[in-house]
């Protein structure tokens, strides 16, 4: 086959494309294996014969091992969130005796496709995908043509993936509601990555929350998840004239860089700025005041998935009733939140 002027041979997923079946069920007609269908066998032998395809001795020696390999594609700017995302699936992964193999993109993008289908080609089982990687068009693509089974945490209504997470939505609106609760009628919100649908959510379920109030006047901000956006969002929100007395941050990085601006600014938080963030990592209690935020089960999440994802691998081929497992969530309340003019923290 030919590509960018180079003569390659045909790959395991050049087989599972043109066959119209996943690279799983292309290893099970090469070794020999059970759980494949005569007219698919047929087919697939057919378009090995045709391609001139011949499997790779050291990819061919994993499938016929039997051992459960996940691919792991991540590429998100939270340290704090893929720290508990790794330890949650490497655990899983402990438990299930499964292999896991990490492929990471840079600044939120996904890996470049000779990588993608490098990884493929070494005889994955299925893949996991991390924000907001589960929402990014041209890898799915590819994940969808070599019709592998795929988990994507914290994404929403990917149809034909395995989607974990927590009502977004619902979990921003409790928030919104208990600043509101705590008398502050100035609110800013700072936004996550455009590109994910929980940053719409969370926005939906803030504006939700203060449509119920005619007295709220808010202030929106765009981040994307980092620090360093956190910082300019936060920036913005306390130039304002009148400054928020409260800002809600979408995850607990961008919250972090809002306590920085304001301990530079001078703004004593909590008692003249509320500051809460999303998710619950680390970044929550590692600095001064401790932020009161959503408390994401990040490390429960990934195991979610990987057991979710392993169970659809056993099945023997992609079943096509994919789940969308949405998990239960809370506010953590903790230093950083006060009523309206209160000289105590709440």
């Amino acid at each position: 086959m030919v590509k960018d002027g180079r003569t390659r041979g045909a790959t395991i997923i050049d087989v599972a494309i043109k066959a119209g079946v996943s690279p799983m069920t292309v290893s099970r007609v090469i070794n020999g294996r059970t759980g494949v269908a005569p007219p698919t066998r047929a087919i697939v032998e057919e378009t090995i014969r045709a391609l001139g395809y011949t499997p790779n001795v050291a990819a061919r020696s994993l499938v016929t091992s039997g051992e459960l390999r996940i691919g792991v594609i991540y590429s998100n700017p939270s340290a704090a969130f893929m720290s508990d995302f790794l330890t949650g699936v490497f655990e899983e992964a402990s438990v299930r005796g499964a292999r896991l193999i990490l492929l990471k993109g840079e600044e939120g993008r996904p890996p470049e496709e000779k990588a993608l289908r490098d990884l493929i080609a070494a005889g994955i089982s299925g893949v996991i995908l991390t924000p907001p990687l589960g929402e990014c068009p041209s890898l799915l693509k590819v994940l969808r043509e070599a019709r592998l089974p795929m988990a994507a945490v914290g994404a929403h209504g990917v149809g034909d993936a395995i989607c974990v997470r927590i009502d977004d939505r619902g979990a921003a609106y409790e928030m919104t509601r208990q600043l509101m609760e705590k008398g502050h009628r100035r609110l800013g919100f700072i936004v996550g990555n455009p590109d994910q649908t929980a940053s719409l959510e969370r926005l939906a379920g803030f504006y939700a929350a203060v449509r119920e109030k005619d007295d709220v006047r808010t202030n929106i901000a765009q981040g994307d998840f980092s620090f360093a956006s956190g910082l300019a969002a936060g920036e913005q929100l306390l130039e304002a004239n009148p400054a928020p007395t409260a800002i809600f941050a979408s995850n607990d990085d961008m919250a972090a860089a809002v306590v920085s601006v304001a301990h530079r600014r001078q703004i004593d938080v909590p008692r003249e700025l509320t500051v809460v963030g999303f998710d619950d990592t680390t970044a929550a209690v590692t600095l001064w005041p401790p932020l009161t935020t959503v408390h994401q089960p990040v490390h429960r999440l990934a195991a979610e998935a990987l057991g979710l994802l392993a169970a659809e691998i056993a099945a023997g081929s992609p079943s096509g009733t994919y789940s969308d497992r949405v998990l239960p969530h809370e506010i953590v309340e903790r230093q950083s939140t006060s009523p309206v003019g209160s000289d105590d923290p709440a």
